[in-house]
Formats: structure tokens, C-alpha cells, sequence
């Protein structure tokens, strides 16, 4: 079963190479790759929720390569994995903002009853889905710690 943010990069794939962009071809190229690897080791075609967790995964990558390279003074290394970056993040959800977000943390805080951080799992079980490729959901889990632990200090 084929998806539609699949399709879409397979066709956008096939642009790149009518158009000669030789940097997007072969960061779409790698999105695929990662994409057949990822069904190879599954044995199932990925849906949408899934391909989104591949580019989650593929940004996250980046980000750290292109925090390393800027460290070492390798700017054109650097320039290459920001662009890849936001080649992939074309293909994400459009992005929550942070009072979206915060609005999602409280409802999943109240849905969930929590009331101090030994709630955590409980909470980003239910904000996961709802937040997958909107937000950084290393960030979210930040926000969820403060206003949990905020929580516990009133409840003392």
C-alpha cells in the first residue's frame, strides 16, 4: 500500500531530476533509502504515521551532525546538513506553536489526572501521537517535566 507523503516524495524525486537539483535529489534519494530500509526490517510497507517518524529520526541526525560540524569549524558541512534539514522538514506536519503546544500539555495533564512527574509516561504516551512530527518532542517532554513538577509543588 502506497502513501501519500511517499508518493508525494517519489514524485518530487523524479522533479528533483528533471530540474537537475542535484543537493534536493539526493537528500530525497536518502529519505527513500531510509524509508525501503525501514520496510526491509519490518517486512510491511510504512504508512504516513510511520514515514513521519523515519523524517523525525532523519532530522534529529542532522541536527546533531550540524551541531558537531559548526563545533569543528566545518561550515560547508554544515551548510549541506541544514539544507538537508529543511528539504525533509517539507514533508512534516506543519509545526505547532509554543501556546498550541502548552494548550495540548495542559489537556493531556487534565485527560490523564497527573499530578507529579511519576506521571511522565503517562502524559507522553497521550501527546505523542497528537504532537508526531509538530514539535520537538525532546522540547515537549521538557515542558511536560516543568509543569508536572510544578504540579507536584502544589500538591506539597
Amino acid at each position: 500500500m502506497e502513501t501519500n507523503l511517499k508518493k508525494r516524495i517519489e514524485e518530487d524525486v523524479k522533479a528533483a531530476m528533471r530540474a537537475g537539483d542535484k543537493p534536493r535529489l539526493g537528500t530525497l534519494r536518502m529519505v527513500l533509502a531510509a524509508v525501503k530500509q525501514q520496510e526491509v526490517d519490518t517486512r510491511k510497507a510504512v504508512d504516513d504515521s510511520a514515514l513521519i517518524t523515519i523524517l523525525e529520526k532523519l532530522i534529529k541526525q542532522r541536527r546533531d551532525s550540524l551541531t558537531q560540524f559548526q563545533a569543528a569549524g566545518r561550515h560547508e558541512l554544515a551548510d549541506k546538513e541544514a539544507y538537508e534539514i529543511t528539504v525533509i522538514q517539507e514533508y512534516l506536519p506543519p509545526a505547532l506553536s509554543e501556546d498550541e503546544i502548552a494548550a495540548l500539555i495542559n489537556e493531556a495533564v487534565a485527560e490523564t489526572g497527573a499530578g507529579s512527574s511519576k506521571d511522565m509516561g503517562k502524559v507522553m504516551g497521550l501527546l505523542k501521537p497528537r504532537l508526531q512530527g509538530r514539535a520537538d518532542m525532546s522540547a515537549v517532554s521538557k515542558l511536560v517535566q516543568a509543569r508536572l513538577a510544578a504540579l507536584g509543588h502544589q500538591g506539597e
